[in-house]
């Protein structure tokens, strides 16, 4: 992005090379040739008197003053970049580049299949989508809008709710043929569970005349991706706990069973996207929060009442 001025450039050049630890990968992003990202970078550091980074031949490092800078500097250049983006869209209709950040689950089964109707509708607009199950840092990592599952801790962000999700506990055909169907959750021990590492830190949830309480399981796989969970479960390796988003159209067509929904605590899990406050403004984010919620609010993936086995 062209700069308003030499300080801005060479604050501008200082956060890329920190954020892409590289000066080549700085270079690229500004259009420039690392060699003029270096002496933009210099040239910061002889205006405040300080060195912001340490460099090698293999690494880049902050120092204790470039620390503090960079902090500070990120969030200022964040600040400028919607401003100008928000005078000069204000009025305008939805155009430029969308970020985007959600789930592996949610973005394949339920996100991409409606992405071409979104372009459709804005033809202005280009979206980048990125996958992943890890939570990300929406300056760090350039996103717009993240799409993200449970309640947002983080007070410097905005969430605007989009639906809730339920969990659904199942397992394929063929794994209950060969293993039999449990019928209490004190069972579930005598099975091989697949266990998404984030949902599960202290058993499956079921309702007793107690209120909730958690059932010991044995984790025969664990894994970060609710995804991969999912295709273990299909294929029979086991027992999982997944949420309906990902799971309703195994379940529709007999590749997965519901198991003990009568006891089974499902939860009502939030799903919400979340954004930088400022980023409302932006024509193109704000017709995309308005398109997530049009979509889903009404939870197209509910399964609906189930008759499971093993009641």
């Amino acid at each position: 992005m062209e700069a308003n001025s030499t300080t801005s450039l060479d604050t501008r050049a200082f956060v890329h090379v920190v954020e892409h630890q590289s000066f080549a990968a700085a270079a690229k992003a500004l259009d420039l040739t690392p060699s003029a990202v270096s002496k933009l970078v210099s040239r910061l550091e002889d205006r405040l008197g300080v060195c912001l980074l340490h460099r090698t031949t293999r690494r880049l490092a902050l120092t204790s003053e470039g620390e503090v800078y960079f902090a500070r500097a990120r969030r200022f250049l964040s600040d400028m970049d919607e401003v100008e983006a928000e005078v000069a869209g204000m009025r305008g209709a939805p155009r430029g580049r969308l970020h985007v950040n959600t789930s592996n689950g949610f973005g394949v089964h339920q996100l991409a299949p409606t992405l071409p109707e979104f372009l459709e509708r804005y033809p202005e607009v280009c979206v980048e989508l990125s996958i992943t199950d890890r939570v990300v840092d929406l300056v760090a990592d350039h996103a717009d809008v993240t799409i993200r599952a449970g309640h947002v801790a983080d007070t410097s962000l905005t969430a605007r709710k989009i639906a809730d999700f339920e969990r659904i506990l199942c397992a394929a055909p063929s794994y209950l043929q060969r293993h039999g169907v449990p019928r209490t959750p004190a069972d579930l021990v005598d099975h091989s569970c697949i266990v998404v590492s984030v949902h599960a830190p202290g058993g499956w949830p079921f309702r007793t005349e107690n209120g909730v309480q958690y059932a010991e399981i044995a984790p025969r796989i664990t894994t970060d991706s609710a995804e991969i969970a999912m295709r273990l479960a299909i294929d029979g390796a086991g027992i999982a706990r997944l949420g309906e988003g990902i799971i309703e159209k195994p379940i529709r067509d007999g590749r997965l069973v519901p198991l003990l929904t009568s006891i089974h605590h499902s939860e009502s899990i939030p799903l919400s996207a979340v954004y930088l406050a400022g980023r409302r403004r932006l024509p193109r984010v704000r017709a995309f929060l308005d398109f997530l919620v049009e979509k889903f609010a009404n939870a197209p993936w509910r399964v609906g009442p189930m008759q499971a086995t093993g009641q």
